[in-house]
């Protein structure tokens, strides 16, 4: 195991970052039904944890991404974590609306961001992916190069691995799935009962209790 999703995924166990409902699933944007939820975005309110996130965020960028030159958030989770990591990194910060707002400038994109840009999107959560290559779209029409994505945590479902192949987006994630449910049970957050669950609903959570 990557000795770095396991402490993460250790971490956001501590806080009770990960919600687990079987029989009370949630829903998400896509409409999948849901025994499982990581909220990372719990990190923002520890103030250690924030800088820990922040740190191996930056550190994700300058490893993969050296030659970035400006950060994305995607709003409106990772609006916070990406103005944290364009600080630390001395970047230009913008984040992108997951639509135009419906007054004033009705910008998708807040900030300036000047056409060939080389920018870093900053993502807190990978399902579907789905939001967040929406983001990348945008950024693309508006005249900038997509070099990459980093995120807290992913899913791994296949259908979120094949469209970033499909639209040649890079992702690093701090955590994932397979790393978080084997430290919640080696720690007894859940039931071996619990894992079979949640094995039964990642083979197909598209239909899973429909």
């Amino acid at each position: 195991m990557d000795k770095m999703k396991k402490a993460f995924a250790s971490k956001l166990l501590e806080i009770k970052a990960v919600k687990l409902q079987p029989n009370n699933p949630l829903t998400w944007a896509s409409g999948w039904k849901s025994p499982f939820y990581c909220d990372n975005r719990k990190t923002l309110s520890y103030p250690g944890l924030r800088n820990y996130v922040k740190l191996e965020l930056t550190h994700a960028v300058l490893e993969h991404f050296p030659e970035a030159e400006a950060v994305a958030g995607v709003a409106t989770g990772a609006i916070a974590q990406g103005a944290l990591v364009a600080d630390a990194l001395n970047l230009p910060f913008v984040y992108v609306r997951s639509k135009p707002k419906d007054h004033g400038m009705e910008n998708l994109i807040e900030g300036e961001l000047k056409p060939g840009t080389k920018v870093v999107v900053v993502e807190d959560l990978i399902s579907t992916g789905g939001s967040s290559l929406k983001a990348v779209e945008a950024i693309r029409r508006a005249g900038s190069e997509v070099i990459g994505m980093v995120a807290s945590y992913t899913y791994g479902f296949p259908v979120a691995k094949k469209a970033f192949e499909d639209a040649k987006v890079q992702l690093v994630t701090l955590t994932d799935y397979e790393h978080v449910v084997a430290e919640a049970r080696d720690t007894d957050y859940i039931a071996d009962s619990d894992v079979e669950v949640l094995d039964e609903w990642r083979k197909s959570p598209a239909e899973w209790k429909k």
